[in-house]
């Protein structure tokens, strides 16, 4: 029977990437790619040579069940995101679930994801610590807002640097101006940053420095 392998990759600095990831990306049959561009690189960058073909989220609906079905048959796959840890706020869950579902072996590798440095950098309360990922865009945005100006935990978002200063406006007018924050940006690549302080000083700060890159949003939660 074959095997699924989650493959984190680097989120910037091609350094990260470990020796095990290398090899499993050598020796499995087909390799799914959120972009089969930036694996690319990847893949040349370390001369692999592993087939490779796309899975994202806008085909997985339609393609998990002929790829568990493969892996039932003996093929082995790795399944590859941009950047980071498969099926965190990526690609992979689902078929993650339709292989546990079907009893075919899936085996996750340690590596890199964004949101840990970002959470240990931040200088917040990690012992405790709430995973939000992306905010809607839209419906249901101030809904969730509202349910986590009760939230206690250190509470981490991802967000694209065109909607932050928006983000960090809303967080400020539900949580309260005195809430700190951090925000991560670049994290492992040559212009890595973090800014500390609170919501509105943080508006402050990236309304004169317009935010670049993939950012990471760390908030304390409420007080208790």
């Amino acid at each position: 029977m074959g095997k699924l392998y989650l493959v984190p990759t680097p989120i910037g600095n091609l350094e990260d990437m470990t020796f095990r990831a290398l090899r499993i990306l050598k020796e499995v049959d087909l390799i799914l790619a959120e972009d089969t561009r930036t694996t690319g690189f990847l893949l040349h960058h370390f001369q692999i040579e592993t087939r490779m073909t796309s899975h994202h989220k806008f085909n997985e609906h339609q393609t998990v069940a002929a790829l568990a079905d493969r892996i039932a048959q003996g093929e082995t796959m790795a399944l590859v995101s941009d950047a980071g840890t498969p099926a965190i706020s990526d690609p992979g869950f689902l078929l993650v679930r339709t292989c546990v579902e079907r009893d075919l072996e899936v085996e996750c590798l340690p590596g890199a994801t964004a949101f840990v440095p970002a959470l240990v950098n931040s200088g917040l309360p990690n012992d405790r610590f709430c995973f939000e990922g992306f905010l809607p865009q839209k419906k249901g945005r101030q809904t969730r807002l509202k349910e986590l100006s009760e939230e206690t935990h250190t509470m981490i978002f991802y967000e694209s640097p065109f909607r932050l200063i928006k983000t960090l406006q809303q967080l400020g007018e539900v949580l309260g101006a005195e809430r700190k924050a951090s925000v991560s940006r670049e994290l492992t690549k040559i212009y890595e940053e973090t800014v500390r302080g609170t919501l509105p000083e943080l508006v402050t700060h990236f309304e004169a420095h317009p935010p670049k890159g993939e950012i990471v949003l760390i908030v304390a939660g409420k007080e208790s």
